[in-house]
């Protein structure tokens, strides 16, 4: 595990954008982030955990946005620059997902998933490319072990974060020459508020589905927010040289 106690001062002067960034694995990677020098802005919808984040760390500022809002993407960008006047790294964090049956799946529903999970960070990624450019900067998206492991039930969004998976190894082909690097970080299950605020499920079915999980991954417990945003700040350091990589951080379960 890369250590962040390691280039402490790696991030002076740089400028990170953090979708999704209010609470869980997005807020976490922000304080750490934070913690390395950077000056983070993080989006969300809700206004309070923003605010929350950014009152508690001087260094962080927030835009409330909704990343499946195709207007918002432009704005994020543009409002990061017109702050601080660059931008060097996009976390492309936010997620949405359902446990949808294919028998019970739904156009809305559907195109919720992939709206935030592919077309987002599509239109963030093409908004951010030229101040990407400017600064040699790096893309990180946040993927699942279900982007490449099949599980029932879940056929919507595991194949909306491969498509996520697969955009990252394309953006390294294409954006090497330009001296940007485009990685992404796959969560296994994370103690986060994601099951019950995004796959909407009740408190019995949240106990259901982390007992199956602990059960099923080698490490025998789920993740912590820190587990995965660690490796979210290591993939983003500058002067690194992997790119078009998908690390899985899921104590071992896409090996299961």
């Amino acid at each position: 595990m890369p250590s962040t106690h390691q280039n402490m001062n790696a991030f002076d002067d740089k400028v990170v954008l953090i979708t999704g960034g209010g609470a869980g694995i997005g807020r976490s990677a922000a304080v750490m982030f934070g913690g390395r020098g950077a000056t983070v802005v993080v989006t969300g919808r809700r206004e309070a955990p923003l605010q929350a984040l950014a009152s508690a760390h001087p260094k962080t500022g927030y835009i409330v946005a909704d990343v499946a809002a195709a207007a918002d993407a432009a704005r994020c960008v543009e409002e990061t620059v017109a702050r601080y006047g660059r931008l060097d790294v996009l976390v492309n964090n936010a997620g949405a997902g359902a446990i949808l049956p294919l028998a019970a799946a739904q156009f809305e529903q559907i195109v919720d998933i992939f709206n935030v999970n592919v077309i987002g960070p599509s239109l963030l990624a093409t908004a951010a490319l030229p101040h990407l450019r400017a600064a040699g900067g790096t893309i990180v998206n946040v993927s699942s072990t279900f982007g490449h492991k099949a599980a029932p039930a879940l056929s919507h969004y595991a194949a909306s974060k491969a498509a996520l998976e697969h955009l990252t190894r394309c953006w390294a082909l294409e954006l090497a020459p330009l001296g940007i690097r485009v990685n992404a970080v796959a969560a296994g299950p994370t103690e986060t508020a994601f099951l019950s605020e995004r796959m909407h499920l009740t408190p019995a079915q949240i106990e259901e589905v982390t007992q199956q999980e602990r059960a099923r991954i080698p490490m025998a417990r789920r993740g912590v927010p820190d587990d995965v945003a660690t490796w979210i700040v290591a993939v983003a350091t500058p002067g690194g040289w992997m790119t078009g990589q998908v690390i899985s951080v899921d104590g071992g379960l896409n090996i299961s």
